[in-house]
């Protein structure tokens, strides 16, 4: 059991009145004692957001906001655990098809040639999280928001969504179910909110983080999806905005366990 403590603070300035978006509330964790705090602030006065129930429980917090600075702040303290995600039959499906950032078909005759197809799940997770993290430099400012896994290879950097992006994509090649998951990350150098991937092994959701920046036991899940176009953090509809700072910060309790990316971890 961890206790995990988590924030997240928002400095955006509204330039055109708009509807935002946000997912930085951590997703449901049953059986695990979650007390948190969310407040929106514009120009020196709250503001309310209506919370809405998305798919594999994200949480989407919606607001309409005019012209002003708007300051975000969220608290929450984690203790326990909660069990493992579900793999549903749907999953198999859904976490199989090529997506915006993660275009499986575009990989399919290189994956083949360069992993062995007849590998079980659990040794093309590690083999593949293995391969990008040493054929990516890890590189702030080296990708774009409209980068998908195919920009990061021929780029060869990125930035922690370009390695999940990568290593999703060429998972779902190789014919296993994978998907990526927003987490805040304990111990994640340079701390910010972190992304990581998920793959269905024997069963069950898989996590790899092919960056190695934090341990995968103590990660807390915010949003899971295709590709970041279903967990972005921020999401700005009609108007104009300026996302002027961003701060993160994830620690646990005690020291941070040992990590070995051979180890099949779930997210709990």
């Amino acid at each position: 059991m961890h206790k995990r403590d988590i924030s997240a603070h928002l400095d955006v300035e509204i330039t055109d009145e708009t509807d935002l978006e946000f997912q930085i509330a951590v997703a449901p964790h049953p059986g695990a004692q979650v007390t948190e705090t969310l407040s929106f602030v514009l120009d020196g006065q709250p503001v309310n957001a209506k919370e809405i129930s998305a798919a594999e429980g994200n949480r989407i917090h919606l607001l309409h906001a005019g012209v002003g600075k708007l300051t975000v702040e969220y608290q929450a303290t984690v203790v326990g655990n909660t069990a493992p995600a579900m793999v549903t039959e749907y999953d198999r499906s859904l976490y199989l098809r090529p997506s915006r950032y993660a275009e499986a078909d575009k990989f399919f005759g290189w994956a083949a040639k360069q992993f062995d197809t007849s590998a079980n799940p659990a040794e093309l997770l590690e083999s593949v999280a293995a391969w990008v993290g040493s054929h990516l430099d890890y590189t702030p400012g080296a990708s774009g928001p409209t980068d998908g896994a195919s920009d990061t290879l021929l780029a060869g950097a990125g930035v922690c969504r370009d390695y999940a992006h990568l290593v999703v994509a060429v998972l779902r090649a190789l014919n296993v179910p994978a998907r990526l998951v927003a987490v805040y990350a304990p111990g994640c150098d340079p701390m910010d909110f972190h992304a990581v991937a998920e793959a269905v092994v024997d069963d069950q959701w898989r996590v790899v983080d092919a960056t190695c920046l934090a341990p995968r036991q103590t990660l807390v899940r915010i949003s899971t999806g295709r590709d970041a176009a279903d967990t972005a953090f921020l999401d700005n509809h009609g108007g104009a905005i300026i996302l002027n700072s961003a701060t993160v910060t994830a620690v646990v309790d005690g020291q941070l366990p040992s990590d070995d990316l051979a180890d099949l971890v779930s997210i709990t």
